[in-house]
């Protein structure tokens, strides 16, 4: 680690990348980030304010704020945006300066935005040049700093994905056709026998199951709940309509994220003998709600789990 004694101006410090995911569309995060009045209320950690500022989202355009402590010292980012690639990518080069315009340290900061099942990955590198060895120690000490700002930031994405404007539905279909090297019989049971679905669905990385329940049956309920490691927890919940043995399985289902309603599908999934096993076709038709643009995503989680699906039928 570099220190302040042992650091010399223009001296690249060590980077810093953080993520966060949120339960919102990919443009209510990207115009967070790109509204004045937005990044005044979020862009700084716990107990500063952000009095001043001017954002003007475009290539060239200005990233300035003045960032206040709570003992009333001031410090301004001086930025202009390098790269607008909207929802998708921001570049911004700041430079951190003192009241008097003395600068510190220069920040390039990359800012992604990822559609994911749980709604928008966002992740965040900042690549450090100490201009004033002096204050070295500050980029030093961003991580801790990210973290309270980006606690801010989810409360502000949440709150303006919560408001009565955001009241939307989109809807979307797809059809996904799978060939398994097991029976009909045994793919069923993968798909409605407790023990069987449990080696392949909510199996995620740094999942951790809160609920589960399942009777698979017209009239019966399915739910998995569980809480990912930034605490969010995402909810499916769902009610079997029709289930042939061996032949289709047709259900409906909610999916949340806290307490948000963020989709509300019917899904059918039929089963056929053919090739010396067993043909698979999913069709789901979806209406997602009120700002979650699913761009796709929920296609590409399906895919996944009938991969794995088809990895626990191997075992």
């Amino acid at each position: 680690m570099t220190t302040a004694s042992e650091a010399k101006a223009g001296v690249q410090a060590r980077p810093l990348t953080v993520g966060r995911t949120y339960a919102v569309a990919r443009d209510v995060v990207f115009r967070a980030w790109t509204s004045t009045d937005a990044v005044k209320r979020w862009f700084c950690p716990t107990g500063y304010t952000v009095p001043e500022a001017q954002i003007d989202a475009r290539e060239g355009g200005a990233f300035d704020l003045r960032m206040q402590s709570p003992e009333g010292e001031s410090h301004w980012i001086r930025g202009r945006f390098v790269e607008v690639d909207a929802p998708k990518r921001l570049v911004i080069d700041m430079k951190v300066t003192d009241e008097k315009g003395h600068a510190l340290f220069s920040a390039l900061t990359t800012a992604s935005f990822t559609d994911v099942a749980q709604g928008t990955q966002l992740d965040v590198e900042q690549r450090y040049t100490v201009l004033d060895p002096a204050f070295a120690w500050m980029p030093e000490g961003a991580a801790q700093g990210w973290t309270q700002t980006l606690d801010k930031l989810g409360r502000e994405v949440m709150k303006e994905a919560e408001a009565p404007t955001q009241r939307s539905v989109v809807h979307g279909t797809f059809r996904i056709e799978r060939q398994y090297p097991a029976s009909p019989a045994r793919v069923f049971r993968a798909l409605v026998e407790r023990e069987a679905k449990d080696r392949w669905f909510a199996r995620s990385e740094g999942l951790t199951l809160i609920e589960r329940t399942m009777d698979v049956r017209p009239g019966g309920r399915e739910v998995a709940k569980g809480k990912w490691p930034n605490g969010m927890v995402s909810t499916f919940d769902a009610l079997y309509y029709d289930v042939v043995p061996d032949t289709r399985v047709v259900y409906a289902y909610e999916m949340h994220l806290d307490t948000r309603k963020i989709s509300v599908s019917v899904a059918t999934i039929e089963i056929k003998a053919r090739g010396g096993g067993t043909h698979l076709v999913m069709t789901e038709q979806g209406a997602f709600l009120d700002g979650y643009d699913d761009a796709g995503s929920r296609e590409r989680g399906t895919n996944f789990l009938l991969d794995a699906l088809g990895a626990s039928l191997t075992d």
